[in-house]
């Protein structure tokens, strides 16, 4: 028997089924899945629930390396167009 492989999203839609009071029985029933499997699943979605709260946090810290970045290397080429401009 092939083992089946599911997506990110598809999990998801599983363990939220379950989350909003769907019995649990029903949903590995409908997706023939084990109920320790869905559990599994369960339990990684909450334990890696908080990290969505996260994200903001990241893409500011990101989006602000990458404007350092960006003035570091106009100073760069700056620098280096004045360091010519001396060499004539």
């Amino acid at each position: 028997m092939k083992k089946r492989q599911w997506t990110s999203e598809q999990k998801l839609h599983i363990v939220m089924q379950g989350i909003k009071s769907r019995p649990v029985s029903e949903i590995c029933n409908e997706h023939q899945i084990n109920q320790s499997q869905y559990y599994l699943w369960r339990d990684q979605f909450l334990q890696n629930a908080g990290k969505v709260f996260e994200m903001p946090q990241k893409a500011q810290q990101q989006s602000r390396l990458e404007r350092e970045n960006e003035k570091l290397k106009a100073m760069v080429g700056e620098l280096t167009m004045e360091l010519k401009k001396n060499d004539w």
